[in-house]
């Protein structure tokens, strides 16, 4: 993470912040905070993926056209996939056939393989960009998934 630029390698860290801290209540909080903090902490990773699918879109937009329509097409498609992720994960839990703990299982794996959508903008990407997604994704995806363990 070194040849990340100061600035977003420190608010990208930082971006960890709150599901640390949820996870951190749901695990030595008293028991009255878990619903509130199981559902926050699905929230906020549902956020921080819904905000990666638009960065997704954002490097989809700025290449050059004739390299979108050649090799990266696949991009515009992965770019949404992470809001509909996150809403067919609230699905279940709001309409209370399942608990939301399978829901954050399958939203901390979606985080846990984004590196791999990363990994394939390749030049379209800043050359710094896998150093910072790489453990942000594991941070919060590992952090998901405690969360729905607790």
């Amino acid at each position: 993470m070194r040849a990340v630029p100061d600035l977003p390698r420190w608010l990208g860290l930082a971006g960890l912040l709150p599901q640390i801290a949820l996870v951190a209540a749901l695990y030595v909080g008293p028991p009255e905070w878990y619903e509130a903090a199981v559902l926050l902490a699905y929230l906020y990773a549902g956020l921080i993926f819904a905000f990666l699918g638009g960065t997704w879109w954002g490097i989809a937009a700025c290449a050059p056209a004739a390299q979108r329509r050649r090799t990266h097409g696949w991009v515009w498609i992965a770019a949404v996939l992470p809001s509909l992720i996150v809403f067919a994960g609230l699905v279940p839990p709001l309409l209370g056939s399942l608990p939301i703990e399978p829901s954050l299982v399958a939203l901390g794996g979606g985080l846990l393989i984004s590196p791999a959508v990363d990994a394939r903008l390749g030049a379209l990407a800043p050359r710094w960009w896998m150093g910072l997604r790489l453990p942000l994704s594991v941070g919060l995806g590992a952090l998901t998934i405690g969360a729905a363990l607790a």
